[in-house]
């Protein structure tokens, strides 16, 4: 299966202290590639990399604002100078605000807008430039189905990630021909923190069991599969693509 062997590799993973981009850069590593956590708060991503060194992993701990394009141009460059080349990004880095959007307040949708598309674009864009030079790199964002579909009291969220499936395809389209594959991940609803409050709601979990065929709420380790083929030589023609891992919902009423 060496298709899928990412030895030598080094994967850059942001916001990755926790949930989803933790268990993605724990697959990472298991696939054998070295991980690069990133998140703000620095504490918690020590503790992060701590965990998965105990475990045998090669990692690094990156700490910097997603949201802040100059810290992520110094981060970025400042890492691939003094300890070589990221060859593989996941965009994961996400947050999500609750509110009627008649109600929904001002700063909170610039702070998603910010914190879900800008992120990938400022990561993105500074990663890339070393990729371009060298004519190899893998960009893997993390969308959602909500780049498809929208629920009450999201919308602003449904609007950062239909752009960052857009900004998918975009990349794809201008970063190709330089040899990087750029594509994205939907995740259903799976049982991480950001969907705490959802999880020990009985009602939603109710609806939602009913809503996805395969009746259940996805686990985060059922992700780390689409993202290793998408950080692997067996997707080298795959780009500009959005996988859906939701357990069906999208294509079932």
């Amino acid at each position: 299966m060496s298709l899928f062997d990412l030895s030598g590799r080094r994967a850059l993973v942001t916001g990755s202290s926790m949930g989803i981009g933790f268990a993605l850069a724990r697959g990472l590593a298991a696939a054998g590639a070295r991980i690069v956590l990133n998140a703000r708060n620095a504490e918690r991503l020590h503790e992060a990399a701590e965990t998965l060194r105990s475990e045998g992993a090669d990692v690094a701990a990156l700490p910097f604002d997603v949201t802040d394009s100059a810290a992520v141009r110094e981060a970025v460059d400042g890492f691939e100078a003094g300890e070589g080349a990221i060859d593989i990004l996941v965009n994961n880095a996400g947050m999500q605000h609750r509110a009627p959007l008649e109600e929904f307040p001002v700063e909170a949708f610039e702070r998603l807008m910010r914190t879900n598309v800008s992120s990938a674009f400022y990561v993105g864009q500074a990663v890339a430039r070393h990729m371009i030079a060298r004519n190899e790199g893998k960009i893997i964002n993390i969308a959602s189905v909500q780049s498809m579909l929208a629920r009450p009291g999201i919308a602003p969220y449904t609007t950062t990630k239909g752009a960052v499936a857009n900004l998918t395809k975009g990349m794809a389209t201008d970063w190709a021909k330089y040899g990087l594959n750029c594509n994205a991940i939907a995740p259903g609803y799976f049982d991480t923190p950001l969907n705490a409050a959802l999880v020990s709601d009985p009602d939603f979990s109710a609806w939602l069991e009913k809503r996805t065929p395969a009746g259940r709420w996805g686990k985060v380790e059922e992700l780390v599969g689409a993202c290793v083929f998408l950080s692997s030589h067996a997707a080298s023609f795959v780009n500009g693509h959005t996988l859906y891992v939701d357990g069906g919902i999208t294509a079932s009423l």
